[in-house]
Order: C-alpha cells, then structure tokens, then sequence
C-alpha cells in the first residue's frame, strides 16, 4: 500500500513538469507563429524581404522638362505689284525696239501691246492694272517672270539690262598703190614706135624688145627699163616706152598705179 502511495506521489510531481513543460513549448509555438505571422503581414505592406526592394523604387524619377513649341512663322502680307499683266510680251511701238524682230507677218496680232510709262509683267491675260510713271517703263518680276523690252532701260529688275552696242562700222580695205597689169600694148591711148638703130640696122639684129614700166595715176610712164631683146635695140625700145600714155586707172574709185610691160618688135 505504501508502495503505491509513493509511487502515486511521484508520478503526480512528474506530470506537473510535463504539463509545465508543455505549457512553455505551447507559449513559444504560439509566440513564434505570431511573430511570423507579423513579420510576413508587414513585410508583404512595405516590400521587405522580397526582390521588390531596389534602388529604382527608393529614388524617385526626374522629371523631364516639356519640349517648347517651335515658334509659328509670320505669314508676310502679299505684295500686289503695280503693273499691266499681259500674256505675252510686245513692245510698244513708239518705243525704240531692242532688236528687229526675227519675222515679218502680216496676220494681226491679237495681243496687246505693253503701254509706255507702265510696269508691265507676264501673265495668263491682258489687263491694264498699273499706273503711269514718270520714268519709262519696265517688265518686272510677275507670275513667270519677263525680260526687259525697253531701249535704254538698264536697271530692270530681270533679264535685259543695258542694249548690246552696235554692230562696228564696216572698214573698207585699204587700196593697195599699185596693181599688175601685165602686158600693156592695147591699153596705151598714145604708143609711139622706136627708131631702128643704124648700129643694130648694120648687123641686121631685129626680134622682140620687151620694156618694164610703171603707170602713175594719171596715166604716164614713170619708169621703164628692158628686160630682154638685143642688146642694140633695147635702147630705142625704153625710149619709146617713156613717151607712151595710157588712161588712168581706177580701183574702188581711187586712182592706183600700174606696173606691166610693152612688146616692141623690130624687123631689119
């Protein structure tokens, strides 16, 4: 009976313990799934413990400045020009013409002309919308452009300018001082005969003497000198070509001298 007594004693203060001890584990257990549960419910709230937690999240992005507007272009007001609109460009006829025109028609142009004293451009019609200037007038800038019509007006604003120069004057070639007139017998107006030598006579020497000679303007002989025959007859043939005569000679009416020869022939 005491045995189990002792043995009931004991096993009551060991169970305690036990109860004790398990009472502590239970607290802990209880305590550790709390924090657990705490840490997990807070981290998940602010991003700990995870991979979301980096610097880009932590710094906070710099803003970009908005780009400008590019600023809007001033549309210039258009210029209405002070001018006649014609379709195709016809200078006046009182106006000195800048060149002759290329062809003569008789068909009549149904174009108007451009007036004088007026500004005048290129267009697709014939109005006259400009006004009268003092100074004369000049074809300026239009919807295709023009060039200058006007003699004399070199200060339009396209094409044209100043008139060419005339064309220089035609120089005549200059008249050479003598000209050849090869043999001159039939033109002498006046032709004496030579005397016959009684020396060549003697020796019976006879043939053709012929004479160089030069014509001035007015027709006599200058000089004259033989060229060939015998040697007996050439003087009486230089003789008788210093008396000859022939008529002026006129090249682009002017007076030139003339060189050529005359044929004497002698017969013993």
């Amino acid at each position: 009976m005491l045995d189990q007594l002792v043995e009931s004693k004991s096993n009551s203060t060991e169970n305690r313990r036990r109860s004790e001890f398990i009472g502590v584990i239970g607290v802990l257990a209880v305590l550790s799934l709390l924090t657990l549960w705490t840490v997990s419910l807070f981290g998940k709230d602010f991003g700990m413990g995870g991979d979301d937690l980096s610097l880009t999240t932590l710094v906070a992005p710099v803003p970009v400045p908005d780009e400008e507007p590019p600023p809007e272009e001033k549309k210039q007001p258009e210029q209405k020009v002070d001018a006649d609109v014609r379709k195709e460009l016809i200078q006046n006829m009182m106006d000195t013409p800048v060149k002759p025109p290329e062809t003569v028609s008789t068909v009549k142009n149904t174009v108007r002309e451009m007036r004088q004293n007026v500004n005048t451009i290129l267009g697709g019609s014939d109005a006259d919308t400009g006004s009268r200037q003092d100074a004369p007038g000049r074809v300026v800038q239009g919807e295709a452009g023009g060039i200058n019509t006007n003699a004399g007006n070199g200060d339009a604003e396209t094409g044209g300018g100043a008139p060419p120069p005339p064309p220089p004057p035609v120089t005549k070639p200059p008249v050479p001082k003598m000209v050849s007139g090869g043999v001159l017998n039939g033109k002498a107006t006046s032709l004496p005969k030579p005397a016959y030598p009684p020396a060549a006579r003697a020796v019976r020497a006879g043939g053709a003497v012929t004479v160089q000679v030069v014509i001035s303007e007015t027709g006599s002989v200058i000089s004259a000198s033989a060229v060939s025959g015998h040697p007996l007859l050439r003087a009486a043939a230089v003789a008788a070509a210093q008396g000859a005569h022939f008529s002026p000679t006129l090249l682009s009416g002017q007076p030139v001298k003339v060189s050529g020869v005359i044929t004497y022939n002698f017969v013993p």
